[in-house]
């Protein structure tokens, strides 16, 4: 498929989305004395048609896989980062409500923004450090206790494809103080919406879900190096030509912080 057509079908999604995105700010906002399920269930019709579109207009399909590993309790999910996709998509597709540890500053996008903030996202200034983790500490216990499930992308931030980030701690430090199983998620979604591109490019994103990792007995440190091993692995499998030549780094490896 030709540059130019990538582009205008790229050009398209833009459009939808960001139609789709005045449109449903408008509506959440009018959902705000609904209560907390009704307002997660509308606001992520969002992020259904996103994906939809996505996958209508650019081709970008998706397969998950080790959905039968998610159990019926509170967890933290921690997963690979490489797209927007990601984090729009297990929005809506896992079992509970997510609450997504983001960074303050997202709050602030006009619309998508003020419509995150209706729902109960765990919001950080990151520049905090002690003191914005005693926070995710604090929240996370109290939305795990309601029901919902925390997500965390340990990395921090979107890596390229055929990458691995530096792997930090904070989300094994919150399933150690609160005693509560990780699900490690491993997806390729950078291989057709790669971080700070404009172009979509179509193909089949894989998400791949693991077992629950119970806690039991184990530090922030081996717990989350142990997560990392997994998600690392499981990139291999879910995308063996990106990683036929690749070598793990090892400046990479996690922090405990």
């Amino acid at each position: 498929m030709s540059r130019f057509v990538l582009f205008l079908r790229s050009l398209v999604f833009a459009i939808g989305m960001f139609l789709a995105t005045v449109i449903w700010a408008f509506v959440c906002f009018i959902s705000l004395p609904l209560p907390y399920e009704k307002r997660y269930y509308i606001t992520s019709r969002w992020n259904v048609f996103i994906v939809w579109l996505g996958k209508v207009v650019c081709g970008m399909d998706y397969r998950v896989i080790g959905k039968e590993n998610l159990p019926d309790k509170p967890v933290i999910l921690l997963a690979k980062h490489q797209s927007a996709w990601e984090t729009i998509f297990l929005f809506y597709s896992l079992p509970r409500p997510l609450v997504y540890v983001l960074k303050k500053e997202l709050l602030y996008i006009p619309l998508f923004g003020w419509a995150l903030a209706l729902l109960r996202m765990i919001p950080i200034d990151r520049s905090n450090g002690k003191d914005a983790f005693a926070m995710v500490a604090r929240i996370g216990k109290q939305r795990l206790a309601n029901g919902q499930w925390i997500i965390m992308f340990p990395e921090g931030t979107r890596t390229p494809v055929g990458s691995q980030g530096r792997y930090k701690g904070g989300g094994a430090r919150l399933a150690v103080e609160t005693n509560t199983p990780v699900v490690p998620i491993a997806l390729n979604a950078g291989e057709c919406w790669p971080r700070n591109s404009f172009i979509k490019k179509p193909g089949l994103i894989t998400v791949s879900i693991g077992k629950p990792i119970d806690v039991d007995g184990m530090n922030p440190v081996d717990l989350m190096t142990k997560v990392e091993n997994w998600i690392e692995s499981e990139m291999r499998v879910i995308s063996p030509d990106v990683y036929t030549n690749a070598q793990i780094d090892p400046s990479t490896t996690h922090q405990t912080t």
